[in-house]
């Protein structure tokens, strides 16, 4: 018999209740009684390696948290974390710096689960280098430099619409229990910046919502308008690999379309 924490009770009932499920609900999905949920929650039931799987499953528990959920069970993590070099790293970096070049010559970066910026390809290397030339526009953490007054805030033409959605999204990530303490602190952060809207949340709410994100940039009577898109790996079994996203940068117009190629070429 594997020992329990009270842990795995309190963790079970964060997610259920961070995605909005009953105890039926997640019965009905995982398919057991809603009362072996309920003993699970309180420590009247030890689960299973199984269960837990399945329960995770059905809730879409992110990789590290469903390993998070088994130690606190008392098994052992059942998802690898890959470190620089593993053959799954390196088939995933290859097909990234293959999406990257594709994305040429409109901007793409890759980051991890903390905003950190991990890869960029040579469009988004000129537009930084454009905008902030010379400086660390291409390492670090991606939002604190778009937030910062003296990175690329001033050059945001949408700031009022785009800077809400952002952090309303990056307040969310925060709310997830299997949050990291690092994103937590970047919310904070973000949140205290003079640069921040102080009714972010009122502006998040009124704004409309759709599957991409608008961003414009101008300086010195240059404009570039795109929309955002961001692709994660589909059906990861490594929890490295699920946190990684890229994010690619589609001209709005023409006139950024044409400027971007002829950067290019």
């Amino acid at each position: 018999m594997h020992a329990t924490t009270p842990e795995f009770g309190v963790l079970l009932r964060h997610w259920r209740e961070a995605r909005r499920f009953s105890q039926l609900d997640l019965a009905l999905q995982a398919e057991v009684s809603s009362k072996h949920v309920s003993f699970l929650e309180t420590g009247r039931n030890h689960p299973s390696r199984e269960m837990i799987l399945r329960l995770s499953q059905a809730m879409d528990i992110p990789l590290r948290d469903r390993n998070a959920l088994l130690n606190a069970a008392g098994f052992a993590a059942a998802y690898r974390e890959s470190t620089s070099g593993a053959p799954a790293v390196e088939q995933a970096e290859e097909a990234l710096a293959r999406i990257l070049a594709k994305q040429e010559p409109y901007p793409a970066i890759v980051l991890d689960a903390d905003w950190e910026l991990l890869r960029r390809n040579e469009g988004a290397r000129a537009l930084a280098e454009f905008l902030l030339p010379g400086s660390s526009a291409g390492t670090g953490n991606a939002l604190e430099m778009l937030f910062a007054a003296e990175g690329l805030m001033p050059f945001v033409g949408n700031w009022e619409q785009l800077a809400p959605v952002l952090l309303m999204r990056l307040w969310r990530e925060t709310l997830q229990p299997g949050c990291s303490e690092q994103r937590r602190q970047l919310f904070r952060r973000l949140d205290a910046m003079p640069t921040t809207p102080t009714n972010w949340r009122e502006l998040a709410g009124s704004l409309p919502t759709g599957p991409t994100i608008d961003l414009v940039l101008e300086k010195d009577g240059v404009r570039f308008a795109f929309f955002t898109t961001v692709t994660t790996f589909g059906t990861p079994q490594d929890v490295m690999l699920q946190e990684l996203r890229m994010e690619s940068y589609f001209p709005s117009d023409d006139a950024t379309r044409e400027l971007c190629r002829s950067w290019a070429t």
